[in-house]
């Protein structure tokens, strides 16, 4: 690359930075949970580059909280040990053998593999489960789907000590019932239920998709809770968006001050979203 280049490159960082900083005053202090899925887990690449953004976000002040999934791992595992795996509406049947190989991937390779990227970053993350701590107790969501969980009662005070000494926590979706199972919990579901229970002023849904999207196949950039159920009934908003959207409207029902449904795969995404002025993907507010 040629000096001159170079140097123009170096005024527009500086333009940026400069540029986001009524953003990084607004969000100072501010708690933002990310639920991380999808394309940001299946690449190293895109992985390191997540991890980046969560370090970089906690040394301007904001508390992130990550929350993933892991489905296609699940997958992958219980293939090896095969483990006839069945899903009813969109959701795994999960039986003893099944919750056990759920729990080794989310808390064990899935969740240990995100804090090891953050901590490479220079950030200090740390791995649980909503077993720890009571974090999250479930109730079963439906006989029929065997070990999977509706989040019915969360303590957050763990992860406020953690905020308290500058450090990432990163939760699997996993929590306990009263008398003592382990349920497999939606991460989505899972990433509503802690940012409801913190208050978030923020939850960042990252997804394989650009956003949600009108009739005519355009990204609504701001959407209110009303709109959201209106193209819901139309049949507009369907498929795999309607849970994400369902999460939306439960977590802004719960304290959430907004929720953004954004790509994943996109290169700083979560960046965009909170420090820019044209932010990234579909915004939801309450009414």
């Amino acid at each position: 690359m040629k000096k001159q280049e170079m140097h123009r490159d170096w005024i527009a960082t500086a333009r940026t930075l400069s540029q986001a900083l009524p953003y990084l005053q607004r969000y100072a202090g501010a708690i933002v949970v990310v639920k991380l899925g999808g394309h940001a887990m299946g690449s190293d690449e895109a992985m390191e580059d997540f991890a980046r953004d969560m370090v970089l976000m906690r040394h301007v002040g904001i508390n992130p909280v990550v929350v993933h999934g892991g489905g296609p791992m699940i997958n992958a595992m219980l293939e090896k040990l095969e483990i006839k795996s069945e899903f009813v509406h969109g959701k795994r049947v999960t039986d003893q053998a099944t919750v056990e190989v759920v729990e080794m991937v989310l808390s064990g390779v899935v969740n240990k593999r995100i804090v090891q990227a953050i901590n490479r970053q220079g950030g200090k993350a740390v791995g649980l489960s909503g077993k720890d701590a009571n974090l999250m107790t479930c109730e079963q969501t439906n006989p029929s789907l065997g070990f999977v969980g509706s989040p019915s009662k969360m303590d957050a005070s763990i992860l406020h000590e953690l905020f308290a000494n500058d450090t990432i926590p990163v939760v699997a979706p996993l929590g306990a019932g009263e008398n003592g199972e382990t349920f497999n919990v939606n991460g989505d579901t899972a990433a509503g239920a802690v940012a409801a229970a913190l208050k978030a002023d923020r939850l960042l849904l990252l997804t394989d998709v650009e956003g949600v999207k009108d009739a005519d196949g355009d990204i609504m950039t701001e959407l209110k809770a009303q709109q959201i159920r209106d193209l819901t009934i139309d049949g507009v908003i369907a498929g795999g968006m309607i849970p994400k959207t369902e999460t939306a409207l439960a977590a802004i029902s719960g304290g959430v001050r907004a929720v953004v449904i954004l790509d994943g795969r996109a290169p700083n995404a979560c960046l965009l979203e909170l420090f820019t002025e044209h932010g990234a993907g579909s915004l939801i507010r309450a009414d």
